[in-house]
């Protein structure tokens, strides 16, 4: 009895020590306290207090500066995912002998992700869905909360914003992004990084680079000629760079001209020679990483999550071989401890403390952010619904309970709560005793039967995570698949859509209820564009409503009966035949990006359009008039910006709020440039009746094109056009010129 007491107090203890260790482990500090910080000096530069720091440490602390965590780090990481269902901690890359804190990264494209049991974060729409608010402003406001937040976990690093483009609205992962256009990615992207930084949050904007494939991720060489990676596949990075100092960047998955940009000496080039980088890079996790000596000499800083390539035996035999020096091991290490102290080292202006999560404010700004999004494309004189009561409310469709925020993958939030787009409607109906029937749809004759005896029917329809979103899958699957072209085994969780049609149960539900009722609204769950040519026709009102987030439900009862009109407009276009996107398949090792893709492209063909790019509805009108340049010529040596002028008056009854868009012609370019490109914009709300002239500023550096020969960007002394108006269509744009001399 003795031993069998003795071995069960032991593996009590272990079992104690295991769940301290994996489940509820000690936080670290972030901070560094100048009197633990082994070499720090009051008058001390940060340069000199780092290059000293390098100097201290052994060659073991070096390597151990050169990526995450231990390779059993990945059980906590594992056992937390599998069975509580949450992100844990990892405390990358700290040194307690030096007194160095480590960094802890939390994904945040939707909300802080890392989790130790908390109630949750808050849940904002996905980033395609703020994309299409068009709100900059909100974003900045929306990635504050997210930075507050992130703080409140103990974590100090953002992997947010993902800034890669919309190239095709298959890529199982758009959700994550803002949309198709560089210049509308960049506004966006340097708000987002400017936002989280104030909280000394470093942040990583992803993927470093054109990472717009999923389910080929991990293999795939797009090849890209040099005017096409400069012109629009890199300049919305060059901006986070140069505009928000971006402390860090994640890199890509996929190869780039036959390099993996984890150790791809050109990208890296450009961004620490040609951008004057000064942050540090990292690999996107777990795949990220193949040949240790190539990633050290290109610039590749930090192996995430935990040291699998950038092993011991990996990097000695690198030295051994003469491809890396010692001075490029210290070079690395500086780069990124440097980082870590300016951040760790500053002082924060408020307490982040974990009341802060999923707060009563920051679920309002959720909302918000919902309402702003949401994208008009089709009303026939039916909404706004009338809200008054004594009616009958039919809420149909699959996903009208489902608690659909987005993928289920490294983007993922949990929240405390999420209202359901019948829940929303359910409560907002509550307080004039409506009745709201719910119906899941799948049986179409109880469907149809509902909605013909309703007064008002909004279908639910759209994607989940099982559809798109981050693949979830083996490595070898992926590999084998996109060797072969198809799908090579189980399709896994999420990836690229087979389809850009919606699933055909929806498909067959909208074809079902068609006609049956006029008081119709179609309501669009996805992460991009959709293919609605065989019913867009039949119905009398579509929205776009996006993966909403956790308030989702409450904005989109607002937003169809009134209280809120809708103002978001679509971050890319929509042709009026999906043949006409670019190639795009998810099974393939390599691919060719051309120069145009999404409204450039359809400008080019002369392709015509369902949906423009910047298009959207309004319960309310808009006129602008008085569109004039206040110079129409500048000097290009003086550097003056292009600024422009136009009045926006509400003509409606409703308050509401407008897109005023600013795109760019090259009619004389010496070269082929595409027919015009976005280059300012600006959201105005206007209460009914109320007038504002405003001023967009586009400054001269828009106008450049990059030279491969040279390396550099020029401006061409030549006559511009400059179209304003209120989405990408020529009916929807005024134009006038400017001429660069």
């Amino acid at each position: 009895m003795k031993i069998f007491f003795i071995l069960f107090v032991l593996l009590a203890l272990l079992g104690w020590g295991f769940y301290r260790a994996i489940v509820r482990y000690p936080l670290q500090s972030l901070k560094a306290e100048p009197e633990y910080l082994q070499g720090w000096q009051p008058g001390k530069s940060l340069d000199e207090l780092t290059r000293d720091l390098v100097a201290r440490m052994t060659p073991a602390e070096k390597r151990a500066q050169l990526y995450g965590e231990k390779m059993t780090a990945m059980l906590r990481l594992g056992i937390n995912l599998v069975f509580f269902k949450r992100f844990p901690h990892m405390f990358s890359a700290g040194n307690k002998r030096l007194g160095i804190p480590p960094f802890v990264l939390s994904d945040g494209p939707r909300g802080a992700r890392v989790s130790d049991g908390h109630k949750g974060s808050t849940t904002f729409p996905v980033a395609i869905a703020r994309g299409a608010s068009w709100n900059v402003d909100l974003e900045a406001r929306v990635h504050d909360v997210i930075a507050k937040e992130i703080r409140a976990i103990g974590a100090n690093m953002a992997a947010t914003p993902c800034i890669n483009l919309l190239r095709h609205p298959g890529w199982g992962r758009a959700q994550e992004v803002y949309g198709e256009d560089p210049f509308h990615m960049g506004e966006f992207g340097v708000a987002a990084t400017k936002a989280v930084q104030a909280h000394n949050v470093m942040a990583s904007p992803k993927h470093y680079a054109l990472n717009s494939i999923e389910n080929s991720r991990f293999v795939v060489d797009v090849r890209v000629d040099e005017r096409t990676l400069h012109e629009v596949y890199l300049p919305h990075f060059k901006k986070v760079v140069q505009q928000a100092n971006t402390a860090s960047l994640m890199t890509a998955y996929n190869k780039v001209n036959g390099e993996y940009c984890s150790e791809n000496p050109e990208l890296i080039r450009i961004l620490k020679e040609d951008w004057g980088f000064e942050g540090f890079l990292h690999s996107d996790w777990v795949f990220g990483m193949h040949n240790a000596g190539k990633a050290i000499k290109a610039g590749l800083n930090i192996e995430m999550p935990v040291q699998q390539v950038y092993s011991d035996k990996a990097i000695k035999k690198a030295l051994a071989a003469g491809e890396i020096s010692e001075a490029d091991i210290d070079q690395r290490v500086f780069e990124s401890l440097r980082v870590r102290l300016d951040y760790a080292l500053r002082e924060d202006t408020m307490n982040y403390s974990r009341d802060l999560l999923a707060c009563e404010q920051h679920a309002v700004l959720a909302r918000e952010a919902a309402e702003d999004s949401m994208v008009l494309l089709k009303n026939d004189g039916v909404l706004p619904f009338d809200s008054r009561t004594g009616q009958t409310i039919a809420v149909i469709g699959r996903l009208a309970e489902s608690e659909n925020t987005g993928d289920r993958g490294s983007s993922n939030c949990s929240s405390p709560y999420i209202v359901t787009p019948a829940e929303g409607i359910r409560r907002y109906h509550l307080p004039q005793g409506n009745a709201v029937i719910v119906n899941d749809g799948r049986d179409l004759e109880s469907a149809r039967k509902l909605a013909e005896n309703a007064d008002q029917v909004v279908i639910i329809v759209g994607f989940t995570a099982q559809e798109e979103g981050e693949y979830v899958v083996a490595s070898k699957t992926m590999e084998r698949s996109a060797q072969a072209g198809k799908l090579v085994g189980k399709k896994g969780i999420g990836g690229d859509r087979d389809s850009l049609s919606l699933p055909h149960i929806d498909e067959t539900l909208i074809q079902h209820l068609a006609g049956c009722n006029p008081k119709t609204v179609i309501s669009v769950v996805c992460g991009s564009a959709v293919d609605m040519t065989t019913w867009k026709d039949k119905v009398p009102a579509i929205l776009f409503s996006w993966y909403a987030g956790m308030e989702g439900g409450t904005a989109l009862a607002n937003v169809l009966w009134g209280d809120v009109s809708p103002s978001g407009k679509l971050p890319f276009a929509i042709p009026a035949n999906s043949k006409d996107y670019p190639y795009f398949t998810p099974y393939t090792m390599e691919i060719d990006y051309g120069y145009y893709h999404g409204y450039t492209l359809f400008d080019k063909k002369n392709i015509p359009v369902a949906y423009p790019f910047g298009f959207g509805l309004s319960y309310t009108s808009f006129t602008l008039s008085s569109v004039r340049s206040v110079k129409n010529s500048l000097k290009i040596a003086d550097g003056e910006p292009l600024e422009v002028e136009v009045t926006v008056e509400n003509t409606g009854t409703y308050n509401g709020a407008e897109v005023i868009q600013l795109y760019i012609g090259f009619p004389e370019s010496s070269v082929e440039r595409p027919k015009k490109i976005l280059r300012a914009f600006r959201k105005v709300s206007l209460q009914a009746g109320e007038k504002k002239t405003i001023t967009l500023t586009v400054p001269l550096e828009e106008f450049a094109r990059y030279v491969p020969e040279s390396r550099q960007w020029e401006i061409d002394s030549t006559s511009y056009d400059v179209y304003v108006g209120t989405s990408s269509a020529e009916k929807d744009l005024h134009k006038t010129q400017i001429t660069l001399i």
